[in-house]
């Protein structure tokens, strides 16, 4: 499925050229840090403080067995933002999440900007993989659970701290492309070494990555994507070392690689929107571990939005109630079995349903059904999950 894929994405930017621009997403993933309400409604060399805040109800029932109706508040986050001088920025990101149960430092860089086509930026930065871990704020999205490619094979929200940069070039006529290259500390021994008992890439990420990397050789990552005034189309990659291989100067494992590959799009046409994105992994897994551990991954998602009313609503005199709908899998071991040739399961297929109304265009209440197949490693029978979410995000 994923080989097709990438040709799938190249068709829909190139019939891009002749849709109509009706409510699409405007924002290029690499100006997604900047684009934010707080950001945009003040002047040149000053601060300013925003943030948003996201919370919903869960009623969830699998193969029939419910543990009732709960509330959560996911998140509240603060974004502190600086222009220092021409061309110089400032922007922090402290996340806290389900209350203070975890509280996290996700964004803290200082952009130098010597041109549109070359930045520098240095501190703990999104890593640009993908599309919706650069542009994940709660408001910019209709359903209220974060893509399962997004946050399973490509780990987000990840940060990481080091340096890079980035710039955008003017191709031709409505036709520009970004780029992004940075250099970070990287993932670590938790993609095998955790609580999961198999290959999961978010188990990698470390507290004291913001402090050194496990084996001083950094994480490289980078994106480039076509823009148009249609639509989005990017291709990006991360790569690094993720074990401990050496102990005070001492190798006593060989290196080991993880590798994800990415394409994403964006567009819309006709009054419907479309976005979504796809990822590849590859993770070298000691030979002394069962097949369990899988040593190449892949998902992918798509939303197709359209809105149903646009709008006075009460008060609200530009409304949007948008329908949602959302094709996600992911496949955390592909391949067979040696010792039986049957194939290794462990996969998710998922569909959500849902609506979402804007009485103003930073604010959303969400009204989400999901519904998921899980297999396991060995085949058993699926396992259904499915439920109601109900919940509202908005920026401030």
């Amino acid at each position: 499925m994923y080989k097709v894929l990438l040709p799938v994405l190249i068709i829909i930017f190139c019939v891009m050229t002749n849709a109509q621009d009706t409510t699409g997403i405007k924002i290029p993933s690499q100006d997604a840090i900047y684009t934010r309400p707080f950001i945009l409604e003040v002047n040149k060399l000053s601060t300013s403080i925003g943030g948003y805040f996201e919370g919903n109800s869960n009623y969830f029932s699998e193969d029939g067995v419910s543990e009732g109706l709960s509330f959560e508040l996911r998140r509240f986050n603060i974004f502190l933002y600086s222009s220092l001088g021409s061309g110089i920025k400032f922007l922090s990101e402290l996340e806290f999440e389900h209350g203070t149960e975890e509280i996290a430092l996700e964004t803290a860089l200082l952009d130098f900007q010597f041109s549109p086509m070359f930045a520098l930026r240095g501190g703990i930065l999104l890593i640009p993989l993908g599309m919706f871990n650069q542009n994940h704020d709660s408001p910019r999205w209709d359903i209220i659970d974060r893509p399962l490619v997004s946050t399973q094979i490509i780990p987000s929200t990840l940060s990481e701290v080091g340096f890079g940069v980035y710039g955008r070039f003017n191709l031709v006529r409505d036709l520009s492309l970004t780029y992004s290259a940075y250099l970070t500390n990287g993932l670590g021994d938790g993609i095998i070494l955790n609580t999961e008992g198999k290959t999961f890439i978010p188990s990698g990420k470390r507290e004291e990555a913001f402090g050194e990397d496990n084996n001083g050789l950094p994480a490289y990552s980078g994106r480039i994507a076509f823009q148009h005034s249609l639509g989005e189309l990017g291709f990006s990659f991360y790569h690094n070392v993720y074990n401990s291989f050496r102990i005070e100067g001492i190798e006593v494992d060989e290196k080991r690689n993880l590798s994800i590959g990415a394409a994403d799009f964006s567009t819309t046409f006709f009054d419907i929107t479309l976005h979504g994105e796809a990822a590849y992994s590859i993770i070298d897994v000691p030979d002394n571990l069962s097949e369990i551990f899988g040593d190449k991954q892949w998902g992918t998602f798509v939303d197709v939005i359209y809105p149903v009313y646009k709008g006075s609503v009460f008060l609200f005199n530009d409304a949007i109630l948008n329908s949602i709908f959302r094709f996600e899998y992911v496949d955390f071991n592909i391949g067979d079995f040696n010792s039986t040739g049957q194939s290794i399961g462990d996969e998710i297929t998922a569909l959500v349903f849902g609506l979402g109304f804007r009485p103003v265009s930073n604010t959303v209440i969400k009204a989400n059904y999901r519904r998921h197949w899980t297999v396991d490693a060995i085949g058993n029978p699926k396992i259904h999950t499915a439920g109601f979410q109900f919940g509202f995000a908005s920026y401030f």
